[in-house]
């Protein structure tokens, strides 16, 4: 990893995944991070789940309550109900210093054999789950594509992982993030220094700001709004099965513009009960191999209410 100043720019587009490829290995194997443009989905589609995001958010509390996020991670997870204590990037004690809404995929109940199957949890109002999930079938065509173009910057090999993909593990998050006082601690965040643990975050923000990235010197550099990009970032597992080549980059937001943020971040991953290891031609495995849904058990256990073992 190399030291950065700015967030490099990835453009799809119709060009050849190949071409396309070259340019993701310069962005995700030195910075982790990319603006990707040229993505075509509809702004109009994206404009609909953020007006959809504050209808949720502007809900009575009991409201959100009433649907809060359970066991399948599904619903409303309330502010102060989330701490990263398994990050390595900072002494994290204090909650996030946000809410939300999470999706994930729709299943007609819970299966014993399948990690966080089961139903979403939605809410009363006119058209939200409509629009909810039309952006994640969209989204989701998007990161097959995007996968296919990391496994190519990863000079992998063999590309049968990607049929994980066909039935993934998906994740529409509709975050809402208060002002922080300008007093407020240096050790309260709005999301504390993490990095994701999955393979493809495809970010969409409003204009309000407070998504830092860290450098390899431990800089922050902020990622401001591009209205025609989506921010895209590596997650832990593609880091994995890419053999290190592909960065997973410590993150954050501090919230502190005096104004309200909403962002909706979308995680594409494969199914749960994926082996991930290093990729054949990725070169000699760094990592050894582990279930996707064992990894992802011990991160929602560690950081959620809702997961905490003695929870009923």
């Amino acid at each position: 990893m190399t030291e950065f100043t700015e967030i490099p720019v990835v453009r799809l587009g119709a060009r050849p995944d190949e071409e396309i490829a070259r340019d993701f290995r310069a962005a995700y194997g030195t910075t982790g991070f990319g603006y990707i443009v040229d993505h075509g989905v509809d702004p109009a589609l994206i404009r609909n789940v953020f007006e959809a995001s504050k209808h949720f958010h502007a809900l009575a509390l009991a409201k959100k309550q009433a649907i809060a996020v359970d066991r399948s991670h599904r619903g409303y997870i309330a502010i102060n109900t989330s701490t990263d204590v398994n990050s390595s990037l900072a002494d994290v004690t204090k909650p996030n210093q946000s809410a939300s809404f999470m999706m994930m995929r729709e299943d007609a109940r819970v299966d014993p054999d399948i990690y966080l199957s089961g139903p979403n949890r939605w809410p009363d109002l006119p058209g939200f789950r409509e629009t909810l999930e039309a952006y994640v079938e969209v989204m989701s065509e998007l990161g097959r594509r995007l996968m296919r173009i990391a496994l190519l910057a990863s000079s992998a090999t063999d590309f049968s992982v990607l049929s994980a993909f066909d039935d993934p593990t998906i994740w529409l998050r509709l975050l809402h993030y208060p002002p922080q006082p300008k007093t407020s601690p240096d050790d309260l965040f709005g999301s504390a220094p993490h990095t994701d643990f999955g393979c493809l975050t495809l970010l969409a923000q409003d204009q309000v700001g407070g998504l830092q990235v860290q450098t390899p010197a431990g800089a922050w550099v902020d990622v401001p709004s591009n209205p025609d990009a989506f921010v895209v970032n590596v997650g832990d597992m593609l880091h994995r099965m890419s053999n290190g080549r592909l960065l997973s980059t410590p993150h954050r937001v501090i919230n502190r513009s005096g104004r309200e943020r909403y962002s909706v971040p979308f995680f594409f991953d494969p199914h749960v009960n994926t082996i991930i290891q290093p990729l054949p031609g990725t070169g000699t495995p760094n990592f050894n191999p582990l279930i996707f849904s064992d990894f992802l058990r011990s991160e929602l256990e560690a950081a959620y209410e809702a997961h905490k073992p003695n929870k009923n």
